[in-house]
């Protein structure tokens, strides 16, 4: 194993909000079930997020969801409700290597940016900042109002990175699921999870 492989993280939480964008949430969550340097995936889903899942991908129900959108089981994910505010990524003490919410609607970014910590996605976001751990907001909204920026800025201030859920074009994308694909690639690059196949811009 290298170097790269032992620094890498292994224990992420994914959260996934009632914004639009499931899809991103599908392929992050593929392509951490598919990584090998991930040895644990926590993964959990507020309530709204499962009205809008099921609107925009045909899957319905809490118990399974994980496995509907993989396509399979996967013995390295742990699935949380929300509303399980004693999970273990409530904790500081749970050793997580950090925290990507895809999509990241504007409620949840509020929450977070002002330190409510009413639900287990809230309350393990406020661990990640305060235990100063990756906390990537993929926010999906427009057009922007002032709250809006305001929370961004508090949540930066407060440690989180701001990674709209923004498609890159110039690859010349040839379906949505290549899109979301691609702008995961960039998430988990950015965290020091690079993926194979991943697009990079070579200038002519």
């Amino acid at each position: 194993m290298s170097d790269s492989s032992l620094n890498s993280p292994h224990n992420i939480t994914l959260a996934v909000t009632g914004a639009s964008g499931s899809i991103y949430a599908a392929e992050m969550l593929r392509a951490l079930a598919a990584d090998a340097r991930i040895t644990k995936i926590n993964f959990v889903a507020s309530e709204n997020s499962l009205r809008v899942i099921a609107e925009e991908l045909q899957f319905s129900g809490r118990n399974d969801l994980p496995e509907k959108l993989l396509g399979a089981s996967c013995p390295k994910l742990q699935h949380l409700t929300d509303n399980d505010i004693g999970a273990n990524i409530a904790s500081g003490s749970y050793p997580s290597d950090g925290m990507i919410i895809l999509p990241c609607s504007m409620g949840t970014l509020a929450a977070i940016a002002n330190g409510l910590a009413s639900n287990l996605i809230q309350r393990a976001a406020d661990v990640c900042l305060k235990e100063r751990r990756p906390l990537i907001l993929c926010v999906r909204e427009t057009p922007l109002n002032r709250i809006h920026l305001r929370n961004m800025q508090l949540a930066s201030d407060a440690g989180a990175t701001i990674f709209p859920t923004i498609p890159t074009l110039y690859n010349l994308p040839q379906s949505t699921t290549e899109m979301a694909r691609q702008f995961v690639n960039r998430v988990l690059a950015h965290i020091g999870l690079p993926q194979p196949g991943a697009y990079q811009w070579q200038p002519d």
